[in-house]
Parts: structure tokens; C-alpha cells; sequence
């Protein structure tokens, strides 16, 4: 983890850690959180006027709905892990109830409009290999050594 620059220690620390937590490719959610490229108390406006909230860019319109649960936009902007979680959990539910293959699915976490889609995917595909690669490098070799 030290040949990681500080800034991007806690975005794998807590996308690893999320991903095990809500049982989702650990690679899937590192390549999501290097796609959104999103930081803490980071706000992001959209045309649609909605905004992307901290570390994973998670949206206001997501937020309204759990608004219910006592989940506001500052638990998400926050330092920290809660915002992985938050976008791990969503993830999950796109991977379970969504139609499509496991990147379209994945992808709907940016959106499920065809065309954003589409551009996502590619590039979550791309991201999530190299994740995969860097996480086997890390991970998988450490594990035959001891």
C-alpha cells in the first residue's frame, strides 16, 4: 500500500474493504472510485442540477431517497470510509437486480441512460483490469510467501 500516494491510501483501504463487506468485485469498486475521481467535501453540479457528493461522486438524487434513513450529503462528503460503503451498497443492488452483464450493471452506478452507459463501461472495463492485476500483484503474491 506505500507505493500508493497518500491521497489514493484511503480510496483503496476503504474500496477494498466495502467491496468485502458487500461481497462485490473488490477491482469493480476501485475501478468506480478511480472513475468518479471524486474527493472529500467535493461538490459537483450537473446539468440536470443535482450534484455529486465526496469521494465516490455519489448523487443528490440517490441521497433524497435515503434521506429516510438519516443519510444526508455530509456523511457522504466526510473523510473517510462511509461514502465506499454508501457506493458499495448501491453497487450491490445494482449487481443483484439489474438486467444486463456485470459491467452494464456496474456502470449503472454512474447511469442507466444507454448512451453514458455504454461510454462507462468501456472504461470501467480498462480500470477494473488493471485494479484486478495490481490487486493480484499485492495481494495473491504476498499470500505464497508466507
Amino acid at each position: 500500500m506505500m507505493d500508493l500516494p497518500p491521497d489514493m491510501q484511503e480510496r483503496v483501504v476503504c474500496s477494498i474493504t466495502a467491496a468485502v463487506k458487500y461481497e462485490i468485485p473488490a477491482n469493480i469498486l476501485l475501478a468506480i472510485a478511480e472513475k468518479e475521481g471524486g474527493k472529500p467535501g467535493q461538490w459537483v453540479r450537473n446539468n440536470n442540477g443535482t450534484h455529486d457528493v465526496g469521494s465516490m461522486q455519489f448523487n443528490t438524487l440517490f441521497l433524497q431517497d435515503l434521506s429516510k434513513y438519516g443519510i444526508t450529503p455530509a456523511h457522504v462528503a466526510n473523510t473517510g470510509c462511509y461514502a465506499y460503503d454508501l457506493a458499495a451498497w448501491r453497487v450491490r443492488l445494482h449487481i443483484k437486480n439489474d438486467k444486463g452483464d456485470i459491467w452494464t450493471r456496474a456502470a449503472n452506478y454512474h447511469s442507466r441512460t444507454l448512451k453514458y452507459n455504454v461510454k462507462y463501461r468501456a472504461d470501467l472495463i480498462v480500470k477494473a483490469v488493471k485494479w484486478a492485476d495490481w490487486l493480484e500483484d499485492r495481494v495473491l503474491s504476498s499470500d505464497t510467501q508466507n
